[in-house]
């Protein structure tokens, strides 16, 4: 997977980590060749009775059926066991998304707040860069993390991300994001090499930008449960809200396949009901 399909250490860690806890839990583990579909099947059930949610379970039962495929076809394995176990059925979640109202509440905060004694005197600009980064790009939090300052380009108001399987896109930046990115690099004095930096001068981890999100979050006390992904989610359902094609959102957010970015027009068609609804004397 590291090598052949490129995939993010994210991946690698959940299907290291989903391998390791299946044989942690199998009672009487001896190989992986003397199991059947009822010691999967049985192990299913044990997670269901754990309360475990239908996407974690999911997520373990695709490391364990990549490995068996991987036995199969390299390893001369005959049976492939995981072929008559069936899973529960992926919940239908729309996403939650932020109301622009609320987005520009957020956006505003972090030149707002009072310091803290704790931050870099220039955190508050880096956090404002970070959230119009988020909101103007719709990046995932890897890629936001990752980012260079060679990778913004400011003549053409675009960034440069390398994404899911080191797939490179370029993205248009909104100029309030522009600015905010200008200013902070200015007041911190990046340069180059990690566009986002820790107060000891480091790449920032993704565990910090997170917080610096949730920060915000319990700062607008915004009813939502604020998460880095929710932006992105924002990002795409106002983007189709104001007339944009779904090819062109899918290829902004970096989705391999049209039916991944195709969840975003069922939040929008929700709330154009939900305005309907609101709105029209015979709805």
């Amino acid at each position: 997977m590291d090598v052949e399909r490129r995939s993010s250490p994210r991946t690698l860690a959940n299907y290291d980590h989903a391998l390791s806890e299946f044989r942690r839990h199998h009672r009487g583990f001896t190989s992986w060749q003397a199991l059947t579909s009822d010691d999967f099947r049985q192990y299913l059930f044990e997670q269901m009775k754990r309360e475990m949610g239908r996407a974690t379970i999911r997520l373990h039962f695709a490391a364990l059926r990549s490995f068996f495929k991987w036995l199969t076809r390299r390893q001369g394995w005959t049976v492939n066991p995981l072929l008559d176990v069936q899973l529960p059925k992926q919940e239908k979640k729309l996403p939650v998304v932020l109301t622009q109202a609320q987005i520009l509440t957020m956006l505003e905060l972090p030149l707002k707040l009072p310091k803290s004694c704790r931050d870099a005197v220039w955190a508050p600009e880096r956090d404002a860069a970070i959230l119009e980064m988020f909101y103007s790009t719709g990046m995932r939090l890897s890629e936001l993390a990752n980012l260079n300052v060679e990778d913004v380009d400011s003549y053409s108001d675009t960034v440069r991300v390398m994404g899911k399987g080191n797939k490179e896109r370029l993205l248009p930046v909104g100029a309030p994001a522009m600015r905010a990115i200008q200013h902070y690099r200015q007041k911190a004095g990046v340069h180059s090499g990690p566009l986002f930096i820790s107060k000891l001068r480091r790449r920032i981890t993704i565990q910090a930008i997170d917080d610096v999100v949730k920060k915000y979050w319990r700062a607008s006390g915004l009813p939502v449960h604020l998460t880095p992904h929710k932006l992105r989610h924002s990002f795409a359902t106002h983007l189709l809200d104001n007339g944009a094609d779904l090819r062109s959102v899918q290829e902004l957010l970096g989705h391999a396949s049209l039916s991944t970015t195709q969840i975003y027009t069922h939040v929008s068609t929700q709330r154009m009901k939900e305005v309907y609804e609101a709105a029209h004397p015979r709805a």
